[in-house]
């Protein structure tokens, strides 16, 4: 094999190395995937931390406020959560509820 080709070969390897790896962080940093969704009223901490963004500390909060009033009216409240904002409630959006059973699952 000639050195052109040699030096093609070498980059294309390359470039499909960093696109595999792109893909690997990208699948990282988006976690496994959640189905079904958290009932709010009833969650556990445990349930709550299934929720992107929630860990122990920001559950506990959603527990604490979440007895202060005597449980949440709309998924709305959850933005008076310390931590909780815009950006956060709309990637809690499409996995929280106010009534039902807490049926999510992470997969």
């Amino acid at each position: 094999m000639d050195r052109t080709k040699r030096a093609a070969r070498a980059l294309g390897l390359a470039l499909a190395t960093a696109a595999l790896l792109a893909g690997a962080a990208v699948a990282a940093e988006d976690g496994p995937g959640l189905t079904g969704v958290v009932n709010v009223n009833t969650a556990s901490v445990e349930e709550l931390q299934l929720l992107p963004g929630i860990g122990e500390a920001r559950a506990e909060a959603v527990i604490a406020l979440r007895k202060q009033r005597g449980g949440f009216k709309s998924v709305d409240e959850l933005r008076d959560v310390k931590g909780i904002g815009e950006a956060g409630m709309a990637k809690l959006r499409p996995f929280v509820s106010v009534e039902g059973r807490t049926t999510a699952r992470v997969e």
